[in-house]
Parts: C-alpha cells; sequence; structure tokens
C-alpha cells in the first residue's frame, strides 16, 4: 500500500523547528502587547459571502483561489486572509461600541489555492493587527511603525518600505476613466481575467501577474495623479510621521495591493532574499470596509505579515536561528526492573519541577539507552543498577564536560539537582 503524503502546498512543521516558530511567535505577541494589540482568535472557516462582499468580487482571491464547501443549505469558506474574519468578529461581539481605537492582533493560518512556490504555500501562516476607530494619518503610521520594529528587531536585512495612497472612492472614480482610456486601446491583448476587470474594477489590471498585462500596465496613469485634496493631505502627513519616527521609505504609486477593500494607504515591506515573493509584510487602509459588511461607518487599517516567508527571509539571510529546541536536560538510564521503577518515580519528580527529564519506555540495553541519550543531546545522564539502588547514590555526568557528581537516591535528590540545573545554566551563560 502506497504511503499517504500531505497535500501540495502544505507543510509539515516538524518538532526540531517548531522551537524556532514557537519563539517567532512569542516574540510577534510580546511586541504587539508592547504596541497595544491584544489577541483575537477567530473561526478557520466563515460564511463564503463575507469574502465576497469583503475582498471583492473581482479579486484573485475570490475568483480563483478560495476553498469553499456547501453544508446543506449553506456555503462556508476556509480563511484566505484575517481581515474581513476578525471585522466581523469585532462587529458580532460589539467591540465597536467600546472605547476605541479598537487595537487587535492574531496569528492563524490562511488557504488559498494557488501555484505553491517558494515562500507561497496553499496552507500558510499569518500574523496580523487590525486598528478600527481613527481616521487620522497617525494611526496608519502607528501601525506600519510596528511593522517596522517587528522586522527591525528581528534582524531582517534588505527590506524595504514601499507607500502608495490609492485615495477614496471619490478620487478612484476617476482614475478608473483614466485608466479605462488607457487600456481599452489594448483591450484584446490583455488576459482573459483582465478584460472582464476593465470595466469592474480597472486598478486590479495593475496588480496582475501576466508578463504581457504588466508590460502594457508599465505607462498606465498613476493613482497619486488622481488623489483629492483629502487623501493628498493624509497621505503627505503620513510621509510626515514616518520621517518624524525616522522609518526609511520610498512612494511606489504601483501598489495597490491584492484585495478591493484598501483605501488611502497602503504599504508594502519588500526583501529582494527570497525571490520574486518578496513581499514578507502588506498592508494599508480600509476605511469602507466595516460599512461594508452591515457595520456603522468606522475607519480602519492594519497588515498582514507571512510567517513562511518571514522564516524563509532570515534563513536565506543566514541569521542566527530564533530558538534552538530545548533538549532533555536528564536522561535517567535503568539497568533492571526495580532500578526502572526508581528511574521512572525520579523523572516523574524532576518534571513536577519543571526540569525536562526522560528515561527508557523501550526496554532497550544500556548501550543502546546511552546512544539515544546521545541521540537527543541530553545535557546530563545517570545511570541506576542494583549497586545504586543498594548504596542509595548514583553518578551524575555531565555529557558536555565529562564531570561526574555522585548524588543521593532519596528525599533530596530533586532539591540537588536543581541546583545543578542553575549553576550549569549560568556556566553556559557565561561560556
Amino acid at each position: 500500500m502506497a504511503l499517504l503524503k500531505r497535500p501540495n502546498g502544505t507543510e509539515d512543521i516538524l518538532p526540531g523547528s517548531s522551537a524556532e516558530w514557537q519563539a517567532l511567535e512569542g516574540f510577534l505577541r510580546t511586541t504587539a502587547h508592547i504596541n497595544g494589540f491584544e489577541e483575537i482568535r477567530i473561526p478557520t472557516f466563515e460564511q463564503t459571502e463575507l469574502f465576497s462582499r469583503g475582498v471583492g468580487e473581482t479579486t484573485d482571491v475570490v475568483q480563483k483561489e478560495m476553498y469553499t464547501v456547501s453544508a446543506k443549505e449553506s456555503t462556508f469558506t476556509l480563511r484566505p486572509e484575517g481581515t474581513a474574519g476578525t471585522i466581523r468578529a469585532m462587529l458580532q461581539n460589539g467591540l465597536l461600541n467600546e472605547a476605541l481605537p479598537q487595537r487587535v492582533y492574531y496569528i492563524l493560518s490562511c488557504f488559498r489555492h494557488e501555484r505553491p512556490q517558494a515562500g507561497r504555500l496553499r496552507e500558510f501562516h499569518q500574523f496580523g493587527v487590525e486598528m478600527a476607530g481613527s481616521q487620522e494619518p497617525t494611526a496608519d503610521a502607528d501601525v506600519i511603525f510596528l511593522a517596522n520594529q517587528i522586522i527591525t528587531e528581528l534582524g531582517v536585512k534588505d527590506v524595504e518600505l514601499h507607500i502608495n495612497s490609492i485615495g477614496c472612492p471619490k478620487c478612484r472614480r476617476n482614475y478608473h476613466n483614466a485608466l479605462r482610456e488607457f487600456f481599452l486601446p489594448h483591450k484584446a491583448e490583455l488576459c482573459e481575467t483582465c478584460q472582464e476587470r476593465l470595466d469592474k474594477n480597472p486598478m486590479r489590471l495593475l496588480d496582475c501577474k501576466s508578463p504581457i498585462c504588466k508590460e502594457i500596465g508599465k505607462d498606465a496613469p498613476v493613482i497619486l495623479d488622481y488623489l483629492c485634496d483629502d487623501c493628498k493631505a493624509h497621505f503627505e502627513k503620513l510621509k510626515k510621521h514616518l520621517e518624524l519616527l525616522g522609518i526609511e521609505y520610498s512612494v511606489d504609486p504601483k501598489i495597490v495591493r491584492g484585495l478591493d477593500y484598501y483605501t488611502k494607504t497602503v504599504f508594502e515591506f519588500v526583501t529582494t532574499s527570497i525571490g520574486a515573493q518578496g513581499t514578507i509584510c502588506g498592508g494599508g487602509r480600509y476605511d469602507g470596509l466595516i460599512e461594508q459588511l452591515g457595520g456603522p461607518a468606522t475607519p480602519a487599517l492594519g497588515f498582514g505579515m507571512g510567517l513562511e516567508r518571514l522564516l524563509l527571509t532570515l534563513h536565506n539571510q543566514n541569521a542566527e536561528s530564533l530558538a534552538e529546541p530545548d533538549p532533555c536536560y536528564l536522561y535517567l538510564v535503568p539497568m533492571g526492573e526495580k532500578a526502572a521503577e526508581e528511574a521512572f518515580r525520579l523523572a516523574a519528580d524532576l518534571k513536577r519541577e519543571g526540569i525536562s527529564a526522560q528515561t527508557d519506555v523501550m526496554g532497550r540495553s544500556l548501550r543502546a539507552q546511552m546512544k539515544y541519550a546521545d541521540k537527543i543531546g541530553a545535557r546530563f545522564t545517570m545511570v541506576i543498577g542494583d549497586n545504586e539502588l543498594e548504596n542509595g547514590e548514583a553518578v551524575l555526568k555531565n555529557m558536555r564536560t565529562g564531570e561526574k557528581i555522585t548524588m543521593k537516591l532519596d528525599d533530596s535528590f530533586v532539591e540537588a539537582f536543581f541546583d545543578i540545573e542553575i549553576a550549569d545554566r549560568l556556566g553556559m551563560e557565561e561560556d
């Protein structure tokens, strides 16, 4: 019978890598809390209408990439991104009736059916934040500051912040007309998807991945030339506050982001370390989304940061691992049935005190146990046999230094080993 394999576009995070993921997630949570954001957890799937209304009917996400299932008379979709579900949760649970702005963050898995490649999977993990209630450009700068702080403190190199404004519905009405006028003579050359978008949402043409559409669009009009006075002033104040914070940026008028709910500010943190898919963080303002999903008119903004892409970038830059797996600290090696019972008891006592301890559960020989202890990186080993039980003491061996210490196998054992562990960890820090 053939071995079943994981679905294409998914990854297994094995024990050797999970420590790094846990360290990254812990760092993200701590940094978010420092910046005033609290965690929110939302369902893995939502009603399909939430994404068609919120993300946008003309986006690649809704048209091509969603995983949707039918259940009786309803259809549900695995979340392709975190914003729509988070805003739904904020509305349904009355968070917008509390003190504003509301600041939340999440760490979740998302699902999109697209061609897997480096840094882009069909199931991927995302850290995101959403801030609801402020229309001020200082809020935009505050959210960008958080993303920049994460990237800077992680030591990610060769990252650039690109910003743009895509205006409000009033600005975009005139801009859409200009885009249609520009692209219409080339309609027959556009891909089939862009031919449909030309009437419905011509800004989507600027985000097309087709080389032909990209080439046609390279000289297209830019939204910055069509901003109304309010949007222009908002963008100028954002730039001023980024400069105040010492955050370098470049204005990129081609950024439109891939989802329809964005308005005014859009931004991306881009790196050259992971090939074509170089955006490790993207976000912006979406002042109309809350009203579009049935809530009161409320300005909001946020960003999403792909964790696979972030780790891939760090690895490609040969950065130090965020964390190494914490190995077994003491491996007790029993010889004989009575010794096995004593080792089992001692290991349990140590674990109750928060010390990582293991003993044999495979019925292995002494040699095989020592080989296993070495494979799992045990810091200390202790052999317990009939002589040790009779004398009430055994020899503790430091596997790094070779140092040996005789310890009593009585009620003082755990406390004595705890003191040894503390001294050993202090010694490792000094080294």
